[in-house]
């Protein structure tokens, strides 16, 4: 993990750079989709979400959460990735869902900058890292 500077334009810049979005998009489905059938299931998608643990912790600390309450929100948000409801999101799916979820944050981030904990593989640290390229470069 580290400590970055993040604002709204990073992001949008990022999700409209398609070569580096899709190839992150890419990379990341294929490390989900554990059975390589190119869909992601419930069980293979819910790792993901359980990792960023934003449901269990509470600015940073550990809270108990009922597990049938975290279930329905996870069932929730799986609906949400699959659009044709299928039972299995596609790397299109995934794609655009992502895509409108990272819009989302740039959005409520807006154009001032703020400090973030990301972790080191998360779509919002390597849209940080593409920003410093091109400020390097």
């Amino acid at each position: 993990m580290s400590v970055e500077l993040l604002d709204g334009a990073t992001i949008v810049s990022f999700v409209e750079d398609e070569e580096a979005f899709n190839g992150l998009i890419h990379d990341r489905f294929s490390n989900l989709d554990i059975n390589h059938d190119g869909f992601l299931s419930y069980s293979e998608i819910l790792k993901e979400f359980q990792s960023m643990r934003v449901f269990e912790t509470h600015f940073g600390i550990d809270v108990k959460r009922d597990p049938d309450e975290l279930a329905q929100v996870y069932g929730s948000l799986f609906e949400k990735f699959d659009h044709d409801a299928n039972g299995a999101v596609d790397l299109e799916e995934f794609k655009m869902e992502t895509k409108r979820m990272m819009l989302a944050m740039a959005n409520g981030l807006g154009f001032l900058p703020v400090q973030m904990l990301l972790e080191e593989d998360s779509f919002l640290k390597k849209a940080v890292e593409r920003e410093a390229m091109k400020i390097n470069a």
